[in-house]
C-alpha cells in the first residue's frame, strides 16, 4: 500500500521490508535529530498492518494465548506482546493499546491477514470481533499533538496514531506535525534503542530469551513471567527456570572505515575465522555512527572483538551470556 507522503518533497522510497513508506527526505542524520533531540516530526508508518478487536471477552481472550498480561489492561496503556508456536518460537510482536471498548495493536507490513486468520482460529466461543483494518486506518508517529478523534500509544520516541486512512494524505500539512521522517532515521534510532523487530532480529528458531523481550524489574518486556498457561509457555518457562538460550542479541559498534554498512543475514565472525552469528540490522547513526544489531552464539565472549560482513566491530552487551536460569541482572550495568 503506497502512502500519499510519497509525494512530500525530497522523499525517497524505502526498500522491503518498509516499501510504500519514505526511507528519507533528504537529510537522514538530521531526521534523527529532530526526532530523538528536538523531539519535532513525524514518521510515517502506514505500511504497518492495524487490527482491532472488539467485544467484552477480548482482554481474557487475547491474555489466554499471547505472552503478555492483559486481563487488567487499563484504557491508554501501552503494551507489547508475542505470539509464539507451540514450541515457544516467535511468530509475531503484536504493540497494543486499549481504548475502553477495543484493543488496537499493529504489526510488521503484509502480516496482518496472518495475524488476522490466527485469531480467528482462536475465538471458540469468546465474545471478540477480531479485524484487519489496515485499509481503513494508517499508523502514523508523531512528536506533536494527538488529533481530535484519534487514538494514540504512548512510545520513547512520541505518540502512535491510528490514523484514519482518509486523514493521512492531510495530515503533513497540518503544521503541528512538524517536519517529515523518514524510515532510515526511525531505523537507526530502533536499533540504537536495542529493539528487536520480528522478520529481522528473528528467524524461525527465535525464543524471546534471545531478544531481550522478557519482562524484568524496569524493563516491561513483551513476555510477562507471572501468569497462567499461554501458547509457547512451556518453552519460555523451561528456559527461564533450567537453561539458557542458545543465542544472544547483541549491539555492534561498527568500524565506520568501510562506508558500507553489512547486509542483513552477513556472517559475523571472530577474528580467526569462525562463524558465531549473523547481522539483523544495520544503520547510521547520527551520534554514534554505523551501529548494527547481531544475533551470536550465547558462549561468544563478550570482550571479543568480532567482524560483521568483514568489518570490524566492538559488543556491548543487550542479552547476557547468563540470560535464562541464573541469570544475573547486574551483569549488564556491568558492561
Amino acid at each position: 500500500m503506497k502512502s500519499p507522503l510519497l509525494t512530500l518533497p525530497a522523499a525517497v522510497p524505502a526498500d522491503p521490508p518498509d516499501e510504500g513508506v519514505a526511507a528519507h527526505y533528504g537529510d537522514p542524520h538530521g531526521e534523527q535529530r529532530r526526532l530523538a533531540e528536538e523531539r519535532r516530526g513525524f514518521v510515517d508508518l502506514s505500511h504497518r498492518g492495524v487490527l482491532r478487536v472488539a467485544g467484552p471477552d477480548r482482554l481474557t481472550w487475547l491474555h489466554s494465548f499471547t505472552s503478555q498480561h492483559l486481563e487488567a489492561l487499563k484504557p491508554g496503556a501501552a503494551v507489547e506482546a508475542l505470539i509464539l508456536s507451540p514450541q515457544g518460537r516467535v511468530e509475531h510482536a503484536l504493540y497494543l493499546v486499549d481504548d475502553g471498548t477495543a484493543t488496537w495493536f499493529h504489526v510488521e507490513p503484509g502480516t496482518a491477514p496472518e495475524v488476522l486468520a490466527f485469531l480467528e482460529k482462536m475465538r471458540f466461543m469468546m465474545r471478540v470481533e477480531p479485524e484487519d483494518v489496515t485499509d481503513r486506518y494508517a499508523l502514523v508517529l508523531t512528536t506533536g499533538p494527538v488529533p481530535d478523534g484519534v487514538l494514540a500509544r504512548e512510545t520513547d520516541l512520541g505518540r502512535e496514531l491510528f490514523l484514519p486512512r482518509e486523514r493521512l494524505a492531510d495530515f503533513a500539512k497540518d503544521g503541528g506535525a512538524g517536519d517529515p521522517v523518514g524510515m532510515w532515521a526511525y531505523e537507526a534510532l530502533r536499533v540504537a534503542a536495542h529493539r528487536p523487530r520480528v522478520g529481522l532480529e528473528t528467524d524461525d528458531r527465535t525464543i524471546p530469551h534471545e531478544l531481550d523481550w522478557i519482562a524484568t524489574e524496569g524493563h516491561p518486556g513483551a513476555v510477562h513471567l507471572n501468569k497462567g498457561c499461554y501458547r509457547g509457555q512451556e518453552t519460555v518457562a523451561r528456559v527461564d527456570n533450567l537453561g539458557h538460550p542458545p543465542r544472544r542479541l547483541v549491539f555492534l559498534h561498527l568500524d565506520g572505515t568501510p562506508e558500507r554498512l553489512p547486509a542483513h543475514g552477513a556472517e559475523v565472525t571472530t577474528r580467526d575465522g569462525r562463524v558465531v552469528g549473523q547481522v539483523t540490522s544495520a544503520a547510521r547513526h547520527y551520534e554514534l555512527g554505523h551501529v548494527a544489531l547481531a544475533i551470536v552464539k550465547r558462549n561468544t565472549p563478550v570482550e571479543e572483538e568480532l567482524l560483521a560482513d568483514g568489518i570490524p566491530a566492538a559488543q556491548e552487551v543487550v542479552v547476557a551470556p547468563d540470560a535464562g536460569a541464573n541469570r544475573r541482572p547486574a551483569f549488564r550495568a556491568a558492561h
